[in-house]
């Protein structure tokens, strides 16, 4: 993952935030604190002027913009009205079975269904328009975008009442996205990226030719990253059901082999197509991520 800005406040750890059954509680505790800590520590002339600004464009009155916010960053920005849309952000949520895996005390989805509740959350507060599109082999769930409360609302249910289930097809529904989200705007991935990944970058580039800004966020848990398995151990495919007994200890190389050959190609191709990509541990804080959204985000403003 790289490195950069995190707020300078203690978010509830991961643990906890599993407890926590309300996605629209758990959105404003993680985002509320994540927004006070950008108040309390703005960091290396990056801070709240990305969630309370936008960027200056042509056209835009002189007389609004914001010169501290520019001695900051060097950057020209103008004060958001309450009445202004920066953008239509689409957060694209894998619910596929292999979703379901999980040492921690979040399964994958969890994480990634309370990441896209918090992103979600964190879009409209910022005045942005949130929709959600929640797939496995198809799109299951298409939420257009909207910035108003009952939108939020039932945007948040649908996160609390959807389950990972069935196979994967990363490519089929995000060409579907493509197609149906017509208005240029900001799609977010939240995937474990667990597929075939030719098919999975030509859907990213349809998204990027569509004139969308793309940000992926690959959710993965740690046995995935470190296979910490020793002895003889069973494996069961969440999806095919298949399973498969072999020794650990012979397996673990060749599993990390192909696990870094494999992101390598996802980094390789991302950066192809100038897609932020972030590969983000269960483990994380949502804060975390969270500032991950925003620094990726500025980029492209």
């Amino acid at each position: 993952m790289s490195k950069t800005p995190t707020a300078a406040v203690e978010l509830l750890d991961t643990a906890t935030l599993a407890r926590i059954s309300s996605m629209q509680l758990l959105a404003r505790t993680v985002v509320e604190g994540f927004i006070l800590g950008l108040h309390r520590s703005p960091f290396r002339g990056f801070s709240v002027e990305f969630a309370e600004y936008r960027a200056y464009a042509p056209g835009d009155d002189i007389r609004h913009i914001d010169w501290k916010a520019y001695a900051k960053t060097d950057r020209y920005f103008v004060k958001q009205f309450e009445e202004e849309t920066n953008l239509a952000c689409h957060v694209v949520l894998d619910a596929s079975a292999s979703m379901a895996y999980g040492s921690q005390p979040l399964t994958k989805f969890g994480y990634a269904a309370r990441l896209a509740a918090c992103l979600s959350y964190f879009m409209m507060r910022q005045r942005d328009a949130a929709g959600l599109v929640i797939f496995d082999t198809a799109v299951r769930e298409l939420l257009p975008a909207a910035m108003r409360p009952s939108h939020l609302q039932r945007l948040l249910s649908t996160l609390e009442a959807c389950r990972p289930g069935g196979e994967t097809d990363l490519a089929g529904p995000l060409h579907q996205t493509a197609l149906s989200v017509r208005n240029r705007g900001l799609i977010v991935l939240i995937s474990d990226l667990l597929g075939d990944i030719q098919p999975l970058l030509g859907a990213l580039q349809h998204l990027k030719f569509a004139g969308h800004d793309v940000i992926v966020f690959q959710v993965l848990d740690r046995d995935e990253l470190e296979f910490p398995f020793s002895d003889l151990a069973e494996f069961t495919d969440l999806e095919s059901g298949r399973k498969i007994r072999t020794s650990s200890r012979s397996a673990r190389q060749q599993y990390l082999r192909e696990l870094t050959a494999h992101q390598a190609a996802i980094r390789d191709g991302c950066a192809d197509l100038k897609i932020d990509l972030a590969t983000l541990d269960t483990r994380m804080p949502l804060d975390i991520a969270l500032a991950e959204y925003l620094y990726r985000r500025s980029r492209s403003l």
